[in-house]
């Protein structure tokens, strides 16, 4: 039987986000998960390449600590993955809002970043999707800002977690004036590039795209040409937008576009 968090998704898609879930997120945890209160936000403390290179430890664990981890996964795109609807091990002795059973009571986010200074500032799509899912859950369950906590400022003793790497109050302003502004909308990548003369721009390309422009960009990456947008070909992206200075999302919209462009075929 699945477990309560199945609504998750639809929050989180209704919020504009992309969500990719995992399989057999919806029973998935250590029992079912007690009234939600709240979020606690972490970061992974992973590798810094690749968009969600984590996953894997967030679905199976640790060998101190069985998984799941969190019900959430976000990636350095802004994608959220769905691990588990049920109870995981994210929270550990602390407390927040009087709640000391973190695990039974908050859902929590595992946000892919190193924790250093290597991955700091954090992408700013990252970013904008970890307020706008936060406030999208926070909105659902009848729930204020005050009620998103830092893994660093839940748990006991103070000063055992530094996560999440970010100023929590500046966070939950932003969070806050999300939920209190409608109007506050995430700014989706256009899905072609402007027409020039009439002529149509190229489509915004990610994985699971098949066709000629997929071509054309594995040409320019110097990878093998198949026209397939798949996992290679995303990583070749992220690696071409952090050389230079996009974000590295692993999608190619206008302005990958146009930096490729600038990429000369020997």
């Amino acid at each position: 039987m699945p477990h309560s968090l199945i609504w998750l998704p639809h929050v989180l898609k209704e919020a504009g986000l992309k969500v990719a879930t995992v399989d057999g997120w919806e029973n998935r945890g250590h029992g079912d998960i007690g009234e939600i209160f709240g979020i606690i936000c972490h970061h992974t403390v992973g590798p810094r390449k690749g968009n969600m290179p984590s996953l894997n430890t967030l679905i199976h664990g640790r060998p101190d600590l069985p998984g799941p981890l969190s019900q959430l996964g976000l990636g350095r795109d802004g994608t959220y993955y769905i691990i588990a609807a049920g109870r995981c091990n994210h929270a550990g002795k602390g407390i927040w809002q009087n709640i000391t059973n973190g695990n039974s009571h908050f859902i929590g986010i595992e946000a892919e970043n190193t924790g250093g200074s290597d991955d700091f500032p954090w992408p700013e799509v990252q970013m904008k999707a970890y307020q706008h899912g936060v406030a999208a859950i926070l909105k659902h369950i009848g729930r204020g800002a005050e009620f998103c906590a830092g893994h660093k400022e839940f748990a006991l003793p103070k000063g055992r977690k530094p996560d999440p790497s970010f100023s929590m109050i500046d966070f939950r302003l932003e969070v806050q004036r999300i939920m209190e502004d409608p109007t506050i909308k995430l700014s989706p990548i256009p899905a072609t590039e402007p027409s020039i003369n009439g002529t149509p721009g190229r489509p915004t390309l990610r994985r699971g795209a098949v066709d000629e422009f997929v071509k054309q960009i594995q040409t320019k990456l110097k990878i093998d040409i198949d026209g397939k947008f798949g996992a290679k070909t995303e990583a070749a992206i992220r690696e071409f937008q952090r050389a230079n200075n996009l974000v590295p999302d692993g999608i190619v919209g206008p302005k990958t576009w146009k930096a490729l462009d600038g990429v000369k075929i020997s």
